[in-house]
C-alpha cells in the first residue's frame, strides 16, 4: 500500500533499512519526568542527534512540535496505563489511529504485555487496531514485551513469543526487550518476520553499557532501536542519540562510537 510504505519511510531510513527511534510516552506511566519537562527541547535534540522517529501520546504532540531545525517523523502511542494503576500491566487505549492521522503521525504504536492478567483483552485490542491500521495504511509499532507473575521478561523463550505474537497480529515493526546476549538475540529477530528494534530499558550505569547492547542487537540483526530514557536522561542527548545513530546506520564499533560520545 502506497501509503503505508511513504509513511514508514519516515520512521525507517530507506537507505540503511534501520532506524532509531526515541520513546517519549512516559509521561502517562511515570509522570514529568527529568527530560520529559520542555518536549519541544527533547525532541529537538535528539532530532538534531539523528533520531528517525519519536513517540508520543496525543495532547503532547503540540508542545513537542517545533517548527524549526530537522524534522523527525512522528509515532503516536494509542495505549496506556500509570504505575499507581492496582495493575500497570493492564494496557488500555487511549487514542484511535483516527485520531493520530489527524495529528499528522507517520506511524501509531501500542504496548501489549504477553502473559499479563488482561493479555486477552490487550490481544483483542491489538486485533482491532492492526484491522484499522490496514484500512488507512498506518504502520504499526507492537511494543510486545512478557510481563507477568513468574515470567523472566528477558528470556528468549518468552522475548520470542511476545515478538511472534507482534507480527502475528499484524504490526509493522516490533519493539521489543534484548535477552542478553547475540546467539539469543538473532533467535529471536530469525523467529519474527517483521523489523524488531530492541528496547532500551530503564536507565543503564554507564554509556557503555547501552552502547554495547546496541552493538550486540545490530550485529543480532535488529532493525535498530527504540530507547528512550537511555537517551532522554543522558547528559547530552543529542550526542548520544548521534552516538547510538553512528552504530546503527553506519556500523560504528562501540569504542568508535564511545570515542565520539566522550569527545
Amino acid at each position: 500500500m502506497l501509503g503505508k510504505r511513504i509513511r514508514i519511510e519516515r520512521v525507517i531510513n530507506r537507505n540503511t533499512g534501520k532506524t532509531v527511534i526515541v520513546p517519549m510516552d512516559h509521561g502517562v506511566s511515570m509522570g514529568p519526568i527529568d527530560g520529559l519537562r520542555d518536549m519541544a527541547k527533547t525532541i529537538n535534540a535528539v532530532a538534531e542527534g539523528g533520531a528517525n522517529a519519536v513517540v508520543l501520546h496525543k495532547g503532547v504532540v503540540g508542545f513537542g512540535h517545533r517548527g524549526y531545525g530537522r524534522d523527525v517523523g512522528l509515532i503516536i502511542h494509542l495505549s496506556g496505563s500509570t504505575k499507581l494503576a492496582p495493575d500497570p500491566n493492564e494496557k488500555v487505549l487511549v487514542c484511535s489511529v483516527e485520531e493520530a492521522i489527524k495529528l499528522g503521525a507517520d506511524a501509531v504504536s501500542i504496548h501489549i504485555n504477553i502473559g499479563s492478567k488482561t493479555e486477552a483483552e490487550q490481544l483483542k485490542k491489538m486485533g482491532d487496531i492492526t484491522r484499522v491500521c490496514m484500512e488507512w495504511g498506518m504502520p504499526l509499532l507492537a511494543m510486545m514485551y512478557p510481563r507477568g507473575d513468574g515470567i523472566d521478561q528477558y528470556s528468549e523463550k518468552a522475548v520470542s513469543l511476545a515478538a511472534r505474537v507482534g507480527a502475528e497480529l499484524g504490526a509493522d515493526i516490533v519493539k521489543t526487550n534484548f535477552t542478553g546476549s547475540v546467539e539469543t538475540f538473532k533467535r529471536v529477530v530469525e523467529g519474527c518476520p517483521v523489523p524488531v528494534v530492541v528496547a532500551g530499558g530503564p536507565k543503564m550505569d554507564s554509556d557503555e553499557d547501552i552502547l554495547s547492547m546496541v552493538r550486540m542487537a545490530m550485529d543480532a540483526g535488529a532493525s535498530g532501536v527504540a530507547i528512550g530514557r537511555n537517551i532522554f536522561q543522558a547528559e547530552n542527548p543529542t550526542k548520544m542519540t548521534r552516538a547510538i545513530a553512528m552504530i546503527v546506520h553506519d556500523n560504528a564499533e562501540v569504542k568508535e562510537s564511545l570515542e565520539y560520545l566522550r569527545s
